[in-house]
């Protein structure tokens, strides 16, 4: 499996100039590519992911400035482009409202992929290397264990990155006989088949105040002014906060339940197409801000390389559906309790339905159960848990 580490780097002036100079030729390439493709679609041609690789040479002869940056980086300009035309296609076919994918302005491509070649890391001096730009001093506050198969420099506000992707051994972990059933949610970030009920931690709420008096004096500030760039780095470093602590407590989370379980049992949700039902803008960044998304693709690598088993279930009916009897027991969202006129069964809403996504996920038919007081987990309890999880995984 791959991991990806991301180490803060501080690249010196003159290196710093040759990956700003690195950015811009790559975003000059791909809307270069991007424009091709464009005039290929309206004459009626296609064109395919080698037909503009193969371009990448010939486009030198116009722009001197590709000779500058590492060929193998070039080419994953046109891997990314390609990328992201297949997710809008992709999107597209599953109904959604997608237009044409747009051209990178100033400031907008952020990345350089060293992928495969190009790159060298000397962890015991701190140095990394890459072909083109030069050494740059890197903080590694972890060792990178495995094959070191690529290097993403990132570029947010006035910072650097390095995201070093190395291929890893899974390490499997004891069984421990425990199988459990999640139920995401806004008003408890998850509720489980146990009783635990772990609370959302709503971090981009928590920081709007913040975040909206910053974008409300960007919106004041002349273009171009030293001011306004000042703003700009302010914005970023209060998004790169809000994103690193949703990041942590979704890690330790995640790996909390890796850790405890052998089998767990989550909802197949289409978080996308609730962001995109009805017109409530406040669900809608609620949703977002709890990234289940991101939780379950945690969940998802950390159980592989742990040997544990993560089990999806189609949603349907979990919440309404009663738990004790199997009754359907119909609930608006704002009904928190799950009352069944059948049974007499009562218990919170949440836990009713992760006790039905663990009996769906093992396959099991209903069988009575006893309603169980919940156990509240604080975001504090969750953040102060012992780092034990990897950085995060791509691929």
């Amino acid at each position: 499996m791959i991991i990806s580490y991301r180490y803060p780097i501080f690249p010196s002036r003159e290196v710093e100039q040759k990956l700003v100079e690195a950015l811009d030729t790559c975003r000059w390439l791909y809307n270069r590519l991007l424009e091709e493709i464009n005039k290929a679609r309206e004459s009626g041609k296609t064109l395919r992911t080698y037909d503009t690789q193969n371009l990448i040479p010939l486009l030198k002869t116009e722009n001197p400035n590709l000779n500058k940056v590492y060929s193998k980086v070039l080419q994953m300009v046109n891997y990314t482009l390609w990328s992201n035309i297949k997710g809008l296609s992709a999107l597209k076919k599953n109904g959604r409202k997608v237009g044409h994918l747009r051209f990178k302005g100033k400031g907008w491509y952020n990345t350089l992929n060293y992928n495969q070649s190009g790159f060298k890391l000397d962890q015991d001096h701190s140095i990394l290397k890459l072909s083109k730009i030069g050494e740059i001093k890197i903080k590694l506050h972890r060792k990178v264990e495995g094959n070191i198969k690529a290097v993403l420099i990132k570029r947010a506000g006035d910072r650097w990155f390095a995201l070093i992707q190395a291929e890893q051994e899974p390490k499997q972990l004891s069984e421990t006989g425990n199988v459990v059933g999640l139920d995401v949610g806004l008003t408890s970030f998850v509720v489980d088949s146990d009783g635990n009920s772990v609370e959302n931690p709503r971090f981009a709420e928590k920081a709007a105040t913040k975040v909206k008096n910053i974008q409300r004096k960007l919106s004041r500030a002349k273009k171009g002014s030293n001011n306004r760039r000042k703003l700009v780095d302010k914005l970023d470093k209060a998004h790169e906060r809000i994103n690193n602590q949703r990041s942590d407590f979704l890690h330790k989370l995640s790996r909390m339940y890796v850790n405890r379980y052998d089998i767990i049992c989550a909802e197949d949700l289409d978080v996308m197409g609730l962001k995109e039902t009805g017109n409530n803008k406040g669900i809608h960044r609620n949703i977002h801000d709890a990234s289940w998304s991101r939780f379950m693709s945690m969940l998802s690598y950390k159980a592989q390389s742990a040997g544990r088993k993560l089990i999806v279930v189609d949603p349907r009916n979990t919440s309404q559906r009663c738990s004790f009897c199997g009754s359907i027991v119909r609930k608006e969202l704002s009904d928190r309790v799950h009352e069944c006129p059948y049974c007499g069964f009562s218990s919170n809403r949440d836990y009713n339905a992760a006790v039905n996504i663990l009996s769906t996920g093992m396959e099991q038919p209903v069988a009575p159960i006893e309603s169980k007081p919940l156990h509240h987990v604080s975001v504090m309890q969750v953040l102060a848990m012992k780092w034990e999880a990897l950085p995060f995984r791509v691929g």
